[in-house]
């Protein structure tokens, strides 16, 4: 069992606040034409409204109970036809097509474990880009402030559903563990500085490369939040 599948039945009301990015990755697909490949799709948060826009998304994710649940919003919102979820690994995912944009929203990439793993999947969006086609993933790398405030502590993010951080420093990792009803989680996130960011994307293959402080796209300025805009080199 992939690890959303556990908490696939709370995943959107955890993330329901969650909606600033979603005009920015629409945006980004109605620039680009579909189709769209999304890495970790999860429910359809932002696919949907891409499909909504008219853009054809092929959504790949590990978890079988997210991805149904993305089937279902598609077939609530009647644009099922112009989604194609895949289960699969975003290292190795499972799409022969080229695209023009491949995006990993929601800090997607921090649930791989190490430098080793990122450049993998880093590469692997790479391989399934045009010429001049753009990778478009945001992260995070943590405050101080952010980490002394909420370390060990159970935190009601939304009603009903419980939320709790442990932070590494010293191998800036961050166990993250959700419950709520008997629906619960626990997983693990690494994170990087714009820096070794910007290492692994020259190694990946992309140049140029941008990056966004938040969804506005106003510079970065040594933030938390990291929006990256990556064009495929070559």
């Amino acid at each position: 069992m992939a690890l959303y599948d556990a908490i696939a039945g709370i995943y959107d009301p955890w993330s329901r606040s969650v909606t600033e990015d979603i005009g920015f990755y629409v945006a980004e697909a109605l620039a680009a034409g579909g189709p769209v490949v999304e890495l970790a799709v999860g429910t359809g948060r932002i696919a949907v409204p891409i499909a909504e826009s008219g853009t054809r998304v092929i959504g790949v994710d590990q978890s079988e109970g997210m991805l149904e649940v993305a089937r279902q919003l598609g077939r609530e919102r009647g644009v099922e036809e112009l989604l194609d979820l895949r289960v699969g690994d975003l290292r190795d995912p499972p799409v022969a097509e080229r695209v023009r944009l491949v995006i990993c929203p929601f800090r997607s990439l921090l649930h791989l474990p190490d430098e080793t793993e990122k450049l993998r999947a880093l590469r692997a969006a790479h391989d399934l880009l045009a010429p001049g086609g753009k990778l478009v993933f945001d992260v995070f790398a943590p405050s101080r402030a952010d980490i002394v405030e909420t370390h060990g502590r159970w935190l009601e993010r939304e009603p009903g559903i419980f939320e709790r951080a442990d932070w590494d420093e010293g191998t800036r990792k961050l166990t993250l563990s959700v419950r709520g009803g008997e629906q619960a989680a626990t997983m693990s996130l690494h994170w990087l500085s714009a820096l070794e960011w910007r290492r692994l994307l020259d190694e990946a293959g992309f140049d140029p490369v941008e990056v966004f402080g938040w969804f506005d796209r106003r510079p970065h300025a040594g933030g938390e939040d990291m929006v990256w805009i990556c064009h495929r080199r070559g």
